[in-house]
């Protein structure tokens, strides 16, 4: 789980070092091995061209004129009693001489008394010399931690029959050999670690060259949006591999625009349908009644009537009150639609508060700023408009049970003038919090519900920020934060 959790870069980097540190091991366990087995055939080819060497000499001694002895097993010690010594000091090796049932007849060892094991050949021994091509038998022996090898071979008289076993007792002494491969190894590991500290920077590089092009392609991946245009990738010199990547991701960013001018398109085919719903169903509304009150009046219409003028009076009324609820409802959807371009200017944003709020005549709007000017680049009709539909979403949010009381605020940091608008009134429910700014959302019997939704669509235009903090039944808290300059 670790391994999954690291980089590609990472990854490469590990396996490139592991790779170095296999090669390395297994060329020291090749050098190794390949050493033992030198070290064996070296030991293996002295100790038989020692034995070649010293049954030539002990053919010559037994040819020799100056023998008188007879050629017989029996007379062996007789023959080699003042030569076997010289024989084994010149090669350096213990010499022993048995007859053919494996006794010991002569020894070139120094002590006077033989040990139990080297006076008799075992039988297992003698067969195996008796029944090989080349009667020719060596025996391992590993004794203190040493290696020993113990030769058996027949010595021939002159008519070439068996006449005894020569027997070649070996230690194979290994130091310089040792020293060698010590002094190669200790080489090989400073070579080695030189190897080992360049890997490491090759496959730093590497590593960083391979990622590079991913790392290009995982910025751009992540950095890409719906909303926004997105760049292309433009990378040179890569593999295949990272081509075909780079080529899928371009075919995508370009299906992505396509896939998103038709999205916007029909977001705003939708929303337009959806508005001229709403727009048809708040028209519908006050000409339900208008048209039953028309009705009625031709019914009941009576010239002589005397309170005919009173009638008509009111039958006005009721016709004037249905045509202002349209009114309104269509220069909603007409402010909400068109949004004017800005026109900006430099203004006393306390002044211009002042008068928007100069509209409501109720006694319970207080007013408060913290300087008496805050200067600021604003459109005039669209702060108007911030500030008007705040309060009349405010007035709106209060209950008949209780007494209003709307609070205007402005002020101002380095950067930024604040509004805010706080009411009294029922507070704005949980599910209701996420919808508060989107168009036609009301909670009210009458309105579009388009207010806060065109409030946060100015706000945005300047590169505002609209939030707000509410409790139920104690009312609500809109601010409205905006740069000075545009």
């Amino acid at each position: 789980m670790k391994l999954k959790k690291l980089s590609l870069r990472t990854r490469i980097f590990i396996v490139m070092i592991l790779l170095v540190l296999l090669a390395s091991v297994l060329i020291a366990v090749v050098a190794i091995y390949q050493y033992n087995e030198e070290t064996k055939d070296y030991h293996e080819q002295r100790l038989e061209r020692k034995e070649q060497n010293i049954k030539a000499r002990i053919k010559s001694d037994l040819n020799a004129r100056e023998t008188t002895w007879e050629i017989k097993t029996r007379n062996i010690p007789l023959i080699f009693k003042e030569k076997i010594g010289s024989i084994a000091e010149i090669h350096k090796l213990q010499i022993n001489l048995y007859d053919l049932e494996g006794n010991l007849l002569i020894t070139s060892k120094a002590e006077l008394k033989p040990e139990e094991e080297d006076k008799i050949v075992r039988e297992e021994i003698l067969n195996a010399i008796s029944n090989s091509v080349d009667h020719r038998y060596v025996d391992l022996l590993r004794e203190n931690g040493e290696t020993y090898q113990s030769s058996y071979t027949y010595i021939y008289d002159n008519k070439f029959k068996p006449l005894a076993i020569l027997n070649l007792p070996y230690l194979e002494k290994d130091d310089f050999l040792s020293k060698e491969l010590n002094e190669f190894l200790g080489r090989l590991g400073i070579a080695y670690l030189f190897v080992l500290i360049i890997g490491i920077g090759i496959a730093f590089l590497l590593s960083k060259y391979i990622t590079k092009s991913l790392k290009t392609i995982s910025d751009k991946i992540n950095a890409t949006r719906l909303e926004k245009r997105n760049e292309k990738i433009e990378i040179e010199d890569t593999s295949e591999e990272i081509s075909t990547l780079i080529d899928s991701y371009n075919s995508m960013i370009d299906e992505l625009e396509d896939s998103a001018v038709k999205l916007a398109r029909s977001e705003r085919e939708q929303a337009w349908r959806e508005m001229a719903k709403q727009v048809a169903h708040e028209i519908k509304n006050p000409l339900t009644p208008m048209r039953l009150t028309v009705q009625n009046f031709q019914r009941k219409f009576d010239p002589s009537d005397e309170n005919i003028n009173e009638k008509v009076d009111e039958y006005s009324k009721t016709l004037i009150q249905q045509i202002d609820t349209m009114s309104s409802i269509a220069s909603a959807f007409s402010n909400f639609a068109k949004m004017p371009a800005q026109q900006n200017e430099t203004l006393n944003v306390v002044k211009i508060t002042k008068l928007a709020l100069d509209i409501f005549n109720e006694g319970y709007i207080e007013f408060s700023s913290g300087a008496e000017e805050i200067i600021a680049e604003f459109d005039r009709t669209q702060l108007v408009r911030v500030v008007t539909n705040l309060v009349k979403n405010g007035i709106q949010a209060i209950p008949e049970t209780k007494n209003p009381k709307v609070l205007v605020n402005v002020s101002q940091d380095e950067d930024n003038v604040v509004i805010t608008v706080a009411d009294n009134g029922s507070g704005i429910s949980q599910e209701n919090q996420s919808k508060i700014f989107e168009p036609k959302f009301t909670t009210k019997t009458s309105g579009m519900g388009l207010g806060l939704a065109m409030v946060k669509n100015i706000v945005e235009t300047y590169k505002g920020d609209i939030s707000f903090t509410t409790e139920a039944n104690k009312g609500t808290v809109f601010k409205v934060v905006l740069p000075k300059r545009s």
